[in-house]
C-alpha cells in the first residue's frame, strides 16, 4: 500500500476515535442537521473543527474548574491534531449525512 494512503487511513482511524466521543459526536449530530447537501460537507467538517476547539477550550471554565487558555496555535502538535479531527468529521458527518438523507429520502 502506499505511503501517502497508509497515513491518510492513519487520519481517519484517528479522527473517528477522536471524533468517537460524547463532545465529537455532539457536534457532528448538530453538524449534519446543518448540512444540507454534500457539496457542503468540507465547509461543515471545518466548522465541526472549529466549535470542537472552542468547546474544549471552553470546557474548564464552564465547569469551574480552571481558565481559559488559547490552544497552542504555533506548535506543530496542535495542527495536526486540527488535520486529525478535520478527516474524522468528514467521515463521521458523512456517515451520518447518508443515513439522514436515506431516513428523510431528500
Amino acid at each position: 500500500m502506499p505511503e501517502f494512503l497508509e497515513q491518510f487511513l492513519g487520519y481517519a482511524r484517528e479522527g473517528f476515535a477522536e471524533v468517537n466521543a460524547v463532545l465529537g459526536l455532539l457536534v457532528a449530530a448538530v453538524s449534519t442537521l446543518i448540512l444540507s447537501k454534500w457539496a457542503r460537507l468540507p465547509i461543515v467538517a471545518g466548522g465541526a473543527v472549529i466549535a470542537h476547539i472552542v468547546l474544549e477550550s471552553l470546557a474548564p471554565v464552564i465547569a469551574g474548574v480552571g481558565g481559559f487558555h488559547l490552544p497552542p496555535l504555533l506548535e506543530a502538535h496542535f495542527w495536526r491534531e486540527v488535520g486529525v479531527l478535520f478527516v474524522g468529521y468528514l467521515v463521521v458527518i458523512g456517515i451520518l449525512f447518508a443515513i439522514k438523507r436515506v431516513v428523510t429520502k431528500r
